[in-house]
């Protein structure tokens, strides 16, 4: 494997509705203009095949990989000669009512080099704002993930996974530089948190942030998009309008180094006055 350091980030900030086959082929024509602005990695946001209500992210659920959706990514990947980070979609579980909510990586051979189950499920109930059981219909992941790439070690994450530190603090502890974090945020608690949180993220742990979102109305809530990438020292540096589009971003994985050497603060821990 080649490392480069400086490479393009391409974010898909998609309008994901209850129509599977309409959704796959914005994805792929997503991917394409992309491609077109020279990305070498490219990133959707979670549920990126298909949001829908009822049984309906069951019905949709497919093997990954082995489905039509990991079967896109792996011939956009293998086209383009890019790197794609699926987002995440439904994931078949034989014999369970459930299913996980997984993100697949392809590189550019349209191989798949890392799998992520969401580990933290979307069970709330804020007073005067929303409700919502995640775990009604998801069965959460017990792994962290990172995997190598060509321009370096990453992390995954989804979503509601972004409040919990503690797996981003893992994640940069087993040496990624850049963490991916593909959300469906709603509009409630994405006005307040959104940003904040994905900036805390990267500021505590000296690394890339890539946020990529849903946006716009779906049949039970709203989605909050302002898809976004932030650096090391929590500079947002990339940030989606309100509408689907793509969105790029340079990303420089050296001046993580550089950052870390000046603010050591992973170096500066001290693990053995707060183990739990």
């Amino acid at each position: 494997m080649i490392s480069v350091s400086v490479f393009t980030m391409a974010m898909l900030q998609l309008d994901t509705q209850d129509e599977k086959k309409a959704n796959l082929k914005q994805i792929s024509e997503m991917i394409d203009e992309a491609a077109s602005k020279r990305a070498q990695f490219v990133c959707l946001p979670e549920m990126a095949n298909y949001i829908g209500i009822g049984d309906g992210p069951f019905i949709n659920a497919e093997d990954v990989p082995g489905g039509e959706t990991s079967a896109l990514y792996a011939e956009k990947a293998k086209k383009y000669g890019i790197w794609i980070h699926g987002g995440s979609i439904t994931e078949k579980i034989p014999g369970d009512k459930h299913v996980y909510n997984t993100t697949v990586v392809v590189n550019p051979k349209g191989e798949f080099v890392a799998k992520y189950r969401k580990i933290h499920l979307y069970d709330i109930d804020v007073k005067d704002g929303v409700s919502f059981k995640e775990s009604d219909s998801i069965k959460a992941g017990d792994e962290i993930v990172t995997f190598n790439s060509d321009f370096g070690p990453m992390g995954l994450a989804i979503c509601y996974d972004i409040r919990f530190p503690e797996l981003f603090r893992l994640l940069t502890l087993r040496g990624a530089k850049l963490i991916f974090n593909p959300a469906e945020f709603n509009l409630f608690t994405g006005k307040d948190h959104w940003e904040n949180l994905v900036r805390a993220r990267a500021i505590e742990n000296v690394c890339y942030m890539v946020a990529p979102g849903q946006f716009g109305p779906k049949k039970t809530f709203h989605t909050y998009g302002r898809s976004i990438v932030v650096d090391p020292w929590g500079n947002v540096i990339a940030k989606a309008s309100d509408r689907a589009c793509v969105v790029t971003a340079e990303i420089d994985m050296g001046y993580v180094d550089t950052m870390r050497a000046q603010l050591p603060c992973i170096k500066n821990r001290r693990p053995d006055t707060y183990k739990w």
